[in-house]
Order: structure tokens, then C-alpha cells, then sequence
């Protein structure tokens, strides 16, 4: 595993130096400081970022949000009770756009023509990661982003509409696939270790991508009922026609032993032990399920209570973390199919995405999935489907989104909280407002963005 601190510092420095040149100008040139950052550098870097994005606190927020983890003290505590200030994820804001999208932009512009692989995963990336963006956010910069390095005039990009940044995401996804369909002799340089994540292997990223396009034809499940469910199972036929199988495609993010490599659950539970606990809701569904020891940690007594942090199987020192994956595929899959009117399929892709959760976290219980993966086109339900996929996207962000689609499984608001109902976005961060003068604020945290209309 690279050491991936050392590097981010690389790309904070490459960063300062550019949105700062006119402060240090004439004193910034070093012999000692790359004064260009090549492709197999950004393409980590961006990774790294990425991860980091997608485990951190826009991964914690949504569990406290949706009943799997509860806030216990500071801004968590906050949290717990619907108190989401300005300032709250703010650095997480700007570590989308300055940490993974720029590098990932960068990545893209530098690839070219002639490294079509390293170009299609920056293009993943940038829209993993915007995609959270607008997850969180609704309308976010978009088309006038990422362009700092072209002067002033770019400091202050506007916000596009929602819709318009899932239709770019959608086409982003598009080339991307064109790009992995290139041959390894149409590339100059070929990823290798630079890709922590699939090592370069075209075919991989091809159909990360795909379940990447079906999660987002999902989202319009509430704007477009029968098209979404089209387009997503068309997706996914694809990628199963093209190897899709199992878990050994799912795309997850990596950590190291080193200090400055762990994961990131580890590291929020060993610098602020107490801020989050399991929460008694999630607990419950999970009473007799064999991911209860993974998920939570047992107290003195063996048992599981609603004071005790999550547990050992994605809060390991080195744990590799879910992004995407073969059983949220099957999960999207019935959902979909569902949604079209094809219950059968439905069906058997319920029962596959179960099995396939249970499987990858090795606890495929036989007991249990007679009762909770053997479902017929006359028992399966939008319910059922969204409870299981509720207990298997545990740790990802992916969950709130689903919950506010679909309203499932039903949540109660927190008791204590100062709102009645569950926040359905973030407000605009602070440094947006004050310093985006075409920045489009929003500051009421129960107005649905727009796919949850």
C-alpha cells in the first residue's frame, strides 16, 4: 500500500502553489518541487481523495440521518439532533472539488487520446465524486468548476440544476466505457499499482462504471418511474452480459497499517471514541442476523446495546471499504424490476443481492437465507428489497439516498431532535456563500433535492 498521506501532500502543495501564485509569485519555483504532477500521480491521488470522501463524514452523516449509527457528544451529538450548521461539512465540500474531482479533471485533460484507460477512470472518479456532490447538495458547480487554473474569472463558478449534473454524470459514464473499450495498444502508458483499486484492468472499471449508471438512473425512480427502471436494467444487462458475477468485480476503498493509511471508521473511533454509537433502531433489525457481530461491537457482557461503536468488520485498523459492488447491483436490479412490472426478476435478483451481501462478508448462513433470500414473484416487495438493502449498503452513503426515494425502511425521527421530520440535503457550506458569489444557497435542510421530488 502507497503511503497515501505523502502523497496528499504532493497534491496540497500542487494546489497551494496554483491557487496562490499571485501571493508568492517569484518565490514559489524550487528545484526541489515538481513543477508538473503526471498521470500515474493523479490518478492515485484522485483515488486516495475519493476515499476518503466516501468514508468519511458524508458516510457518517447518512447513518446518523437514517437510524444506523447515533450521535452521541460534539457535532455528532448535533447531528443526532438535526442540527446540520453551514460550517458542518463544509472541508468535506471542498475535498470533493479540491481533493478528487480536480485531480480527477486533471487526470482526464492529461490522458488524452493516447492513455484512454487512465483517461476513462479519471472520468469514473469526477463523477463518483460529483455524484456525491449533488447527492448532498442538489445543485452544485458543475460546468464553470474545476478551472481555477485559468484565473479569476473562474473563482466563481455557477451552480448548475440537479438534472443537468445527472445527465453530465450519465455522459461522463458513457465515454468512460468508450474508453475501456480501447485496446492495451491504443494506450501509451497502461495503469498498474497507480490504481489502487483494480490495477488497471479495463474490464473492471468498464462495469463499475455500469452499476455506477444504474445507481443513477435509480435516483429518478420519484421523476421517471418506468424509464429509470429501463434504463438501469439495460445497464446492468450489460455489464452481466460483459462478466459481471460477483464480488471479485466490487470496487472498494483501501487502507494500510501505517498510521497514515488506516481506515477511516478506525481512525474517527480511535481520535473521538464516543461521538457515534450503534443506534437501537438498527440493532433490531438486525436481532438474528449473522452480520450483527460485524457490524457492531459487543459490550462486557457479549451482548449489543446502543452504547457501544460500530463493529470490527468495516472499523479494522486496514478494513477495505465498500464504493461499488456486484450485490448493489442485484439490489438496483430488483428494485428495477419491480418497479417495471417484473416480479420474477425481481425476485430472483433480491434473492441474489442477499446472498451475494452475505457471502462477500463470509457469514452465509444458511437458516437465514431460507427465510430472507427465498422470495417468489408472489412475496417479493418494494419493502422487503430496501430493508435488506438498508442492512447491506451499511457505511455508505448510498443509504440515505435510497431512504429518501423510497421512504424505506420507515424511520422515526430522533427523539429530542429539533426538527419533526428526517433532513433531506445539506445546506450550502459557508465558504460558498461568502466567497461564490453566484452561489445558489439553500438553507433549509428538510427541502428535498431534486430527484427527491
Amino acid at each position: 500500500m502507497k503511503k497515501i498521506i505523502a502523497l496528499y501532500a504532493l497534491l496540497a502543495l500542487v494546489i497551494f502553489q496554483t491557487g496562490c501564485k499571485k501571493f508568492v509569485d517569484g518565490y514559489d519555483v524550487s528545484p526541489n518541487d515538481p513543477a508538473d504532477v503526471n498521470i500515474e500521480v493523479l490518478l492515485t491521488g484522485a483515488q486516495v481523495a475519493t476515499f476518503s470522501n466516501y468514508t468519511g463524514n458524508l458516510a457518517r452523516l447518512p447513518a446518523v440521518l437514517t437510524n444506523q449509527l447515533a450521535g452521541r457528544q460534539f457535532q455528532f451529538e448535533d447531528f443526532h439532533q438535526y442540527i446540520i450548521r453551514e460550517t458542518a461539512l463544509d472541508n468535506e465540500f471542498q475535498q470533493l472539488y479540491n481533493g478528487a474531482m480536480i485531480n480527477a479533471e486533471q487526470l482526464i485533460l492529461k490522458a488524452g487520446d493516447d492513455n484512454k484507460y487512465y483517461r476513462g477512470i479519471g472520468r469514473v472518479i469526477k463523477a463518483m465524486n460529483l455524484g456525491l456532490a449533488t447527492d448532498m447538495w442538489g445543485d452544485v458547480p458543475n460546468s464553470e468548476a474545476l478551472r481555477g487554473l485559468e484565473g479569476e474569472a473562474q473563482f466563481n463558478p455557477a451552480y448548475d440544476a440537479q438534472e443537468i449534473v445527472l445527465r453530465d454524470i450519465q455522459s461522463s459514464l458513457d465515454l468512460a466505457i468508450q474508453d475501456f473499450n480501447s485496446a492495451d495498444t491504443d494506450n501509451i502508458k497502461l495503469p498498474g499499482e497507480d490504481d489502487l483499486i483494480f490495477g488497471g484492468d479495463p474490464a473492471l472499471w468498464r462495469n463499475a462504471a455500469r452499476i455506477l449508471k444504474a445507481r443513477y438512473y435509480n435516483r429518478l425512480s420519484k421523476r421517471d418511474a418506468a424509464g429509470s427502471a429501463n434504463s438501469a436494467l439495460a445497464v446492468l444487462d450489460e455489464a452481466y452480459a460483459d462478466g459481471l458475477s460477483g464480488s471479485g468485480d466490487d470496487m472498494m476503498a483501501y487502507f494500510g497499517e501505517a498510521a497514515n493509511e488506516w481506515n477511516q471508521w478506525y481512525a474517527f473511533e480511535q481520535q473521538r471514541s464516543g461521538y457515534l454509537t450503534m443506534n437501537q433502531f438498527f440493532l433490531d433489525q438486525l436481532v438474528g442476523d449473522p452480520r450483527l457481530p460485524l457490524y457492531a461491537t459487543a459490550n462486557g457482557d457479549g451482548n449489543y446495546d446502543d452504547q457501544q461503536p460500530i463493529g470490527p468488520y468495516y472499523s479494522g485498523l486496514s478494513s477495505s471499504l465498500p464504493l461499488i459492488t456486484y450485490f448493489e447491483a442485484k439490489f438496483i436490479e430488483a428494485e428495477a424490476a419491480l418497479r417495471a412490472n417484473n416480479k420474477t426478476r425481481a425476485a430472483s435478483a433480491f434473492n441474489d443481492a442477499v446472498k451475494a451481501n452475505l457471502g462477500k462478508l463470509g457469514v452465509a448462513d444458511p437458516a437465514y437465507l431460507a427465510t430472507h433470500a427465498n422470495e417468489t414473484d408472489a412475496t417479493i416487495t418494494l419493502e422487503k428489497i430496501m430493508t435488506q438493502k438498508y442492512l447491506a449498503m451499511f457505511t455508505q452513503p448510498e443509504v440515505w439516498a435510497d431512504w429518501r426515494r423510497t421512504n424505506l425502511p420507515a424511520l422515526t425521527p430522533n427523539a429530542g431532535a429539533t426538527l419533526t421530520a428526517i433532513p433531506r440535503r445539506i445546506i450550502t457550506p459557508q465558504t460558498e456563500r461568502l466567497y461564490n458569489t453566484k452561489a445558489v444557497v439553500t438553507s433549509d435542510i428538510l427541502t428535498p433535492v431534486w430527484w427527491d421530488n
